[in-house]
């Protein structure tokens, strides 16, 4: 009951400072009322732990001559635990307000940030909540928490973002993976037991089955625990990161279906223009039509599957670069530069993953009036597949609605590399004034 009455004492005290106090009277500069209100509350603070103490350590009335002995000391020890629990509130109100200002807006952006965050405060949450309901009974017991406190957490989250991934993604076999587990857990309770002796005062015994617990603690109950709730949120991990592909997926074949507007049509459309150009001859026009059948069958058939040739993928882009060398061939500032060494290319690829990068370049680094260039590389080895496109970049009149466009088409390709080549591809992106430059690096498995 006593231990009851206290986490109840600190949980009603936090609740009523917290979002009554401090948010409608202090934030708001009310301080005469914020302070009057802020006597009772700790007073009703006070007094739970004053009584509870009494009870919880009601032996001392025997161990005092006097009853007033052993009251003066349940006073004190109540008085310093309202005083200590006061200050722990208002460095946990900074630490809040900290976090608002500067760390809040970054969660969203990056989910693993928010992740670690998470998982800090819960067990800042636990540990803070062990060294308060220990300090009012025992500061021996209240430090060595929080002393053999800090080396679990230790243990707990270098395991966490450590040794589990490197044993998970494959870096590290099954004897390393002990290694680190042994390397971590004797090294974090090591320095902990060195630093509690100093602060002790211990003999090398006490010491020695201080290390000898940690150790044991961090084996028989940190480490598994750590590592089902690591396994269960690399599971929910994965189970998002499938669903997000599978939607990404269903959404492109949506767009793909509402896209085919009586495809039969389109072809025996074009096919009759290719032939009236062929008899008007017509060389360029013809050329120019037979490329775009070829590139609408490859959106029609291909452009459906997971995984295509990286053969086919290169004649689409030849066929668009063909196309576009149609229509600046009379400029004689513009210059186009293709370097494809095929020779190695024997992959798989997911399909239109490359032409956006190519799309781009030709969308905002061609000028009739200056001088143009563009370079398009690629090259492949056993393992890699290797993309560079070079664009020259041209002043835009301020009432072009495309004018601070440039790169904005390349966010839907930046999230298909991320799902389908999570950690298995490197793109960098570069852009000056003049220039703009992009590099990809896709790690594939045949």
């Amino acid at each position: 009951m006593p231990s009851i009455a206290r986490i109840m004492a600190i949980y009603v005290t936090f609740l009523v400072v917290n979002f009554i106090i401090v948010p409608k009277y202090l934030e708001k500069g009310n301080w005469v009322i914020g302070v009057l209100l802020l006597v009772p509350v700790g007073l009703f603070y006070f007094v739970c732990f004053l009584i509870a103490n009494s009870y919880y350590n009601g032996y001392l009335f025997g161990v005092y001559r006097t009853v007033r002995g052993a009251n003066m000391h349940f006073t004190k020890s109540a008085f310093i635990t309202t005083l200590f629990s006061g200050v722990l509130y208002v460095v946990y109100y900074y630490a809040r307000k900290l976090f608002v200002d500067y760390c809040y807006s970054r969660i969203f952006v990056d989910p693993a940030f928010k992740k670690l965050l998470t998982e800090i405060l819960w067990v800042a949450g636990i540990f803070v909540g062990l060294f308060c309901l220990s300090f009012s009974d025992s500061r021996d017991l209240a430090f060595l928490i929080f002393f053999f406190g800090l080396s679990q957490i230790s243990v707990f989250f270098l395991l966490r973002y450590k040794a589990f991934p490197d044993f998970v993604d494959g870096h590290h076999k099954i004897w390393q993976l002990i290694r680190d587990l042994a390397l971590i857990i004797l090294i974090c309770n090591f320095l902990v037991t060195m630093v509690s002796r100093a602060f002790f005062h211990g003999n090398g015994s006490q010491m020695g089955a201080l290390f000898a617990i940690g150790s044991l603690v961090s084996l028989v109950l940190v480490s598994p625990i750590d590592w089902l709730l690591f396994r269960s949120q690399l599971n929910q991990e994965k189970t998002v990161f499938t669903l997000k592909k599978a939607l990404g997926h269903s959404s492109a074949n949506l767009d793909f279906l509402r896209s085919q507007i009586n495809p039969h049509f389109l072809f025996n459309a074009l096919n009759t223009l290719y032939g009236t150009a062929l008899q008007e001859d017509a060389s360029r026009t013809s050329e120019g039509i037979q490329k775009l059948g070829d590139m609408m069958r490859f959106m029609l058939h291909d452009n459906n599957l997971e995984k295509i040739s990286l053969d086919k993928e290169i004649a689409y882009l030849e066929n668009y670069i063909a196309l576009q060398r149609l229509r600046v061939l009379s400029s004689p500032d513009i210059q186009i530069e293709v370097n494809i060494d095929d020779s190695q290319c024997a992959h798989q690829i997911a399909p239109m993953l490359l032409i956006p990068f190519v799309e781009n370049a030709f969308k905002h680094g061609i000028s009739l009036r200056h001088r143009s260039r563009i370079t398009i590389s690629m090259s492949c080895t056993h393992n890699q597949i290797f993309f560079d496109v070079y664009n020259s970049i041209h002043p835009r009149p301020e009432n072009d609605p495309e004018k601070d466009g440039m790169g904005i088409g390349l966010n839907n390709v930046k999230e298909r590399l991320s799902l389908l080549y999570p950690n298995k591809h490197e793109l960098s992106i570069r852009k000056t004034a003049t220039e703009y430059f992009v590099h990809l690096t896709i790690n594939v498995e045949n």
